[in-house]
């Protein structure tokens, strides 16, 4: 697949915009091999890439680099060497083996081909190819690389580069047809490496990603294989085919909500695109809320939700390898114990006032962190804090507590092994980093601990893990807090935590979502990084699209509030009569169903409301009927070739007969009367008293076959689940109304509750 770049517009002078810290601008309107790949390959190959921010900037000549200084360095090579030098870790040290280590003769042999990749591209195609592969596989006989024996190098990226970047799959066979024929094994070997290497691939993606969601093709069936994004959705960012592994990490103290089902949804989504894996982690760091029921119930509804992890793992299972990494922050002075008191440490972090114990010494902050990991009593005041930055202007960032001793509660996995747990601020980055994740997702309101998040993985020598952010989900009228939520049970305001009145997963499932139409709504609001409040109707709404393409069609009237009407031409009960009508008028393939007839006819009394003599109504699914008679009873003469459109009234009805299904219609509404609850407002004093209402119905013989979580249409009435299928006349079918995103019911048949 191949792009041409737009046309650069004329410049005479550098932008004058201010680079911040680690920005890396690229015009987007450059052509591909002028974006800095090399630079964006040594940045993923140090990991330098996931602490850059890339930003698209038209007015830009040249690439360029933000500083701390305030200054910025300009140019692919440039910004590669920069990134080099400045992000070599002490474990993995690629940095600098990029350049050469600290050998002067590898240092100078990089350079050497550096320089001959940047005269060799002054050439034209034809003569630039000949050139290098000449070069090449005199070199390559007997090693891998260019200019090392077992990594990849400066040289080798610049060189590939000279090449013309060929990682993707267009490129790469125009250029393997290029050096058909000859003896270049050497060259075709290197290329091979290096277009299969997943730093290269990464670079690529994110050069061609940087003008939009525009994706890298690197095989010839990638293409078709990667599906097209779903609306609201944006490519992953440096995200490569079979290389991405997302996961979703639920603390098992609640029942997962509306709320958590677009993050683990999200994250389903990405690992189930680029054709890795998802992670289902439980952060199980905290056993004073946790539960093995709460744990039971977010693997039910994640196969409610239809996401299925390829592992389940558990912090609890890396306690032992957290507990060294924190002792690793002990011995590098970049932790301390603390027995500062609660309030007053948090009052020092709001005034970036320094912790008396920052500066104690190494051992004893080892002694205090063993004697609180003991359980004694006497260690139960103490907890390890990070020694980052007490001055800096994000307050995540001034020396957060790591660990805290919890020796009085069992895990309910590991019991009482362990009498200190860390946070999920510290086990979090470490974890991530241990299972490979590649694209940690997170929403926005932790843009602040992302900063600290990576202070650990980097000082800890971690791999790091890209960060991706989303908004996370608020909805009018509605509480999310797992608190909050708690209380509405324990006070039996709600029957459970799968009452329909409830957001979370089960409860909304029982109301009647379709997992469809869940995961094409939270998709559609996936990009989005803004917080906002979203109505319950936008929700239903897209509901409604998709159970209305199977929900069969059925008849029902009100038990209570009802008149009959006699046709005086209709068959009599004893001839049991029947007329034929599709389960779904707008899908015949949906299959038949049969409509019992009868000379005496249930409508709904405001239905009747207005009818007068010689008017001709529409039995739905039956025929026109003619009124003769409405004082002292409503009475009417069927009209077989009666005219459909020229009735005004199209009533739902039901025959009067036996075999009827007697039905329990039940509505809900809000548990929250306001509409945001503001931060000092007390939930407690904006309830609804009144959230729960039945009706008993009337149902045609056919529901009596429905089972449990069918989805159908009562014409006229609206949409309805199945909660318990028709037993008996005294455990009758009852339905649960799904709301259809509008403000008002789908005819004059009003329920009892606002329909929402």
């Amino acid at each position: 697949k191949k792009t041409s770049a737009a046309k650069i517009p004329p410049t005479t002078s550098l932008s004058t915009s201010k680079l911040p810290p680690h920005n890396l601008a690229i015009n987007p309107n450059h052509s591909l091999n002028d974006r800095p790949l090399v630079a964006l390959t040594v940045a993923v190959l140090t990991g330098a890439i996931v602490e850059l921010n890339l930003v698209s900037d038209h007015t830009r000549p040249n690439s360029a680099l933000g500083l701390p200084s305030g200054g910025e360095v300009v140019g692919d090579l440039a910004m590669a060497r920069y990134i080099a030098r400045t992000w070599s870790s002490s474990q993995s040290n690629m940095g600098q083996l990029i350049l050469g280590a600290d050998d002067a003769s590898s240092q100078s042999a990089i350079d050497q081909f550096v320089d001959y990749a940047l005269i060799m591209s002054k050439k034209d195609e034809a003569s630039r190819i000949k050139g290098i592969a000449m070069t090449l596989n005199r070199i390559l006989v007997n090693q891998t690389f260019v200019a090392s024996a077992t990594s990849i190098t400066l040289a080798d990226i610049a060189l590939y580069a000279g090449l013309g970047f060929p990682s993707q799959h267009a490129a790469k066979v125009a250029l393997n047809k290029a050096l058909s024929g000859g003896n270049n094994n050497g060259i075709l070997r290197w290329l091979n490496v290096l277009t299969s290497h997943p730093a290269i691939r990464q670079a690529t993606q994110l050069a061609v990603g940087i003008t939009g969601n525009d994706e890298a093709v690197f095989d010839e069936d990638e293409y078709t294989k990667l599906e097209p994004l779903v609306a609201g959705m944006n490519a992953l960012e440096g995200a490569t085919p079979g290389q991405v592994v997302t996961r979703f990490p639920p603390e098992p103290s609640g029942y997962l909500h509306v709320g958590h089902a677009k993050a683990c949804l999200l994250n389903d989504y990405y690992a189930r695109r680029y054709r890795g894996r998802l992670i289902l982690r439980f952060d199980d760091t905290n056993p004073s809320k946790e539960k093995e029921e709460y744990q039971a119930s977010i693997i039910e509804d994640l196969a409610k939700l239809g996401v299925k992890p390829d592992v389940v793992t558990f912090t609890s299972d890396y306690f032992p390898t957290i507990r060294g990494y924190a002792e690793r922050l002990i011995e590098a002075g970049n932790a301390f114990m603390d027995d500062t008191p609660q309030e007053q440490m948090q009052q020092e972090r709001m005034d970036r006032v320094e912790s008396v114990h920052r500066n104690q010494t190494v051992k004893e902050t080892m002694d205090k962190f063993k004697l609180m990991c003991s359980g004694k009593a006497e260690g139960a005041k103490w907890c390890l804090r990070a020694k980052i930055d007490m001055s800096s202007v994000n307050g995540t960032m001034r020396d957060p507590v790591l660990f805290r001793q919890n020796a009085a509660t069992a895990h309910h996995r590991s019991g009482t092994m362990y009498k200190a747990y860390p946070t999920y601020d510290l086990a979090c980055p470490i974890v991530d980093s241990l299972e490979g994740v590649t694209h940690a997702l997170r929403t926005t309101e932790y843009n602040d601990r992302d900063e600290q998040y990576r202070w650990i993985q980097k000082t800890l020598d971690l791999r790091p893990t890209r960060i991706h952010s989303f908004a996370r989900m608020n909805f009018m009228y509605t509480v999310l807090s797992k608190r909050k939520l708690t209380w509405f049970v324990e006070n039996g305001y709600v029957t459970g935590w799968d009452d329909a009145r409830f957001p979370t997963v089960r409860g909304v499932v029982r109301r009647g979502i379709d997992i469809g139409s869940l995961r094409n709504f939270m998709c559609s609001q996936g990009a989005s990084r803004r917080v906002v409040n979203m109505e319950w109707n936008k929700f239903w709404a897209e509901n409604k699209q998709e159970i209305d393409k199977r929900a069969k069609r059925f008849m029902a009237i009100d038990k209570e509030n009802h008149v009959k009407l006699t046709v005086t031409n209709g068959p009599d009960v004893e001839t049991r009569s029947f007329a034929s009508a599709d389960c779904h008028p707008k899908d015949p393939s949906i299959g038949k169903r049969i409509v019992r007839l009868a000379k005496e006819v249930l409508l709904e009394a405001v239905d009747a409301d207005g009818i007068v003599e010689g008017e001709e109504i529409v039995l739905m699914r039956w025929g026109v009927v003619k009124i003769t008679k409405v004082d002292g009873g409503l009475e009417g003469t069927y009209l077989p070739d009666g005219d459909f459109k020229a009735a005004k009234r199209k009533l739902s009805w039901i025959a009067s007969v036996a075999e009827n299904t007697p039905c329990v219609l039940t509505e809900f509404d809000n548990l929250i009367i306001k509409e945001k609850l503001e931060e000092d407002d007390k939930f407690e004093d904006n309830i609804n008293p009144d959230t729960l209402a039945t009706s008993d119905a009337i149902g045609d013989a056919g529901l009596k076959a429905l089972k449990e979580n069918d989805i159908i249409q009562l014409e006229r009435r609206g949409y309805y689940r199945v909660d318990r299928p028709y037993v008996n006349e005294t455990k009758p079918l009852i339905l649960y109304m799904i709301p259809d995103g509008k403000a008002k019911a789908m005819s004059g048949l009003k329920g009892k509750l606002a329909h929402r």
